[in-house]
């Protein structure tokens, strides 16, 4: 099946660009791109020959941005399980309560979606050597998917970034530089040498690829519950790009005609002690100021300062959803909630879905009746913290 993909578009100001060219940010205005498809073109086809078969996140290769099937790299990312949370959500009260399980991804996070997208574009169109900032699992990610390309990589993460994840890039073959700082001290640093060396960056919605694989956790929610979307997700938020994908996939999916006009109300979670989005939502804001001091034990939940600001919120207001920060005491607590009710070693930003969920069933916020979705993003194994 060939990509339906015409052109890029900037997310704010609108220009649109040719989509066979490198970009990264719009030239113009700085903000991320989005890729668009002939969606009236696809529609013709119908959703049961635009889906594939293979049990990964390419069977929605024709909603994907490759155009050659010789390009794409891949470790067998997405298509991972929905839980329905059975034991937790009796405990609850709440009968339709599921899990999103991203730790079975590739490298054990839902960054292997992103980033198998992002660098098998990057390698079609003659991207030779690239640079990524992370917190730790798009390192890893980046790191797995740039050696199965063939592809150079350098890594500039936080001195303090958990071992496990040094570990993990070392092993698979990248380059590391550790900053004194934050990720977005980690990306001035990436993006000077960058431009020094002319290495493409890979950092989140700096360039257009990286939030097409993350959108296709909103197609498989919607395949996985029978194209009948939930009424909440509840999702950890550094970056957002995630949040951003799901919300990009439910309006093309619509133009399809695959779901009707309703739309699960979307909940941004973050950390009492980074919570940019947090308060730009709930502040009327369109921009998120960045946050001073960041700090908590969730790496990606550590992220001060978002590129994507306006699109997580714009996504959380059109939703009618909301946004909440959780304590690191709140999070840590419910990421062993999980394991103990369900089985699942979730990563401490999966912890705080759960946390979220507490909350806002006791302000009434969310009807114990209403299907809900958390998303645990990661695996418990790359935090050494119980």
């Amino acid at each position: 099946m060939h990509t339906f993909l015409t052109h890029l578009e900037c997310s704010l100001c609108g220009k649109t660009y040719d989509a066979d060219r490198l970009w990264q940010a719009c030239p113009d205005c700085g903000r991320p791109l989005l890729a668009r498809y002939d969606l009236d073109a696809a529609r013709q086809l119908g959703r049961e020959r635009l889906i594939g078969s293979e049990p990964s996140l390419w069977r929605y290769r024709a909603l994907l941005p490759v155009r050659d099937e010789a390009h794409i790299v891949t470790l067998g990312e997405g298509f991972t399980p929905l839980l329905p949370a059975r034991r937790l959500g009796a405990e609850l009260g709440m009968p339709r309560l599921y899990i999103k399980e991203e730790s079975l991804n590739p490298t054990g996070s839902f960054k292997a979606r992103g980033l198998a997208v992002a660098v098998s574009r990057a390698r079609e169109l003659g991207v030779r050597e690239m640079v990524i900032p992370s917190a730790g699992n798009a390192a890893g990610a980046a790191a797995a998917y740039a050696a199965r390309a063939g592809l150079p990589l350098h890594v500039f993460m936080p001195r303090d970034v958990p071992a496990p994840f040094l570990a993990e890039c070392r092993a698979l073959g990248a380059d590391i530089a550790l900053v004194d700082g934050l990720i977005t001290d980690c990306g001035r640093e990436a993006r000077r040498l960058a431009a020094e060396h002319g290495w493409f960056d890979l950092s989140t919605l700096k360039e257009p690829y990286r939030l097409e694989g993350k959108k296709t956790m909103g197609y498989e929610l919607a395949e996985q519950l029978s194209w009948d979307l939930p009424d909440v997700i509840i999702y950890p938020t550094g970056g957002g790009t995630g949040l951003v994908g799901m919300w990009k996939a439910f309006e093309e999916m619509a133009q399809l005609g695959w779901i009707g006009d309703r739309r699960p109300r979307m909940v941004t979670v973050q950390s009492t002690g980074c919570a940019p989005m947090v308060r730009a939502f709930h502040a009327g804001a369109e921009f998120a100021a960045p946050w001073e001091a960041a700090q908590t034990v969730a790496a990606g939940l550590r992220v001060p300062a978002a590129v994507g600001d306006f699109l997580i919120l714009r996504a959380l207001r059109e939703s009618g959803g909301t946004a909440i920060a959780v304590s690191d005491e709140a999070l840590l607590e419910a990421q062993k909630w999980l394991g103990r009710t369900e089985g699942v070693f979730a990563c401490p930003e999966g912890g705080a879905t759960l946390a979220a969920l507490k909350a806002l069933l006791e302000e009434g916020w969310i009807d114990p009746g209403e299907r809900v979705v958390l998303f645990n993003t990661g695996s418990g194994l790359k935090y050494p913290l119980l």
